[in-house]
């Protein structure tokens, strides 16, 4: 049967300790029925083992600011996946260093002008960003937009100044701001700024 409409129905809850329910259900005027074609869960899961007082999670979905264990996920590490799509709609996963702007909701990465992730963003800048914990078990994924900084071109212009402030922010000091300076315009690197809009995963606290 190929439903003509579908509509989501209220949610419900079901008892305490269990996920959300949402069911999607589809009229279908040639038959005269309804359907049940997907039921969805949210919240978290049931108490049951690695989930008691001695290991808590926090998971879900938020939208708008990233804040609380989200937000310190994102700040702890610097190393992620950038996640962009290519022409036939498969993505393209990258492993990138970052720094997160919290004042700005965004995350910053450098890369080449060259780079097919680059060519990606550039027809469409949908991306998503996947990062973990160190023992791999907590991990967020933060959904946005992508924006390119210029081409760096010059050592003292804007795209340039943007990667010193990104390098600083990842990696400290440099030893010959100089060399990493013509560096940046030799590769023709430029900053890829990634707006986020939601974030969503699981994070343990022992």
């Amino acid at each position: 049967m190929t439903p003509d409409v579908i509509h989501p129905a209220a949610p419900t809850v079901t008892p305490a300790g269990r996920k959300a329910e949402l069911r999607l259900l589809a009229w279908s005027e040639q038959e005269g029925r309804v359907t049940l074609v997907r039921t969805r869960f949210y919240g978290s899961a049931p108490a049951g083992p690695g989930h008691g007082p001695e290991h808590r999670a926090a998971g879900g979905c938020s939208c708008g600011m990233i804040e609380g264990r989200f937000a310190e996920l994102i700040a702890g590490q610097r190393q992620g996946v950038l996640v962009t799509l290519r022409k036939d709609g498969r993505p393209q996963l990258s492993n990138v260093n970052y720094a997160w702007y919290p004042e700005e909701q965004t995350i910053r990465v450098s890369t080449t002008d060259d780079r097919a992730k680059t060519g990606n963003m550039r027809r469409d800048p949908r991306v998503s960003f996947h990062i973990t914990s160190g023992d791999f078990w907590s991990y967020v994924v933060v959904d946005g937009h992508a924006e390119l900084s210029e081409v760096a071109r010059d050592p003292h212009d804007a795209a340039v100044e943007e990667l010193v402030d990104l390098y600083r922010a990842v990696q400290g000091d440099h030893p010959d701001w100089d060399d990493y300076r013509a560096a940046m315009v030799r590769d023709r690197r430029l900053v890829v700024r990634l707006r986020a809009d939601r974030a969503y995963g699981m994070v343990h606290r022992g």
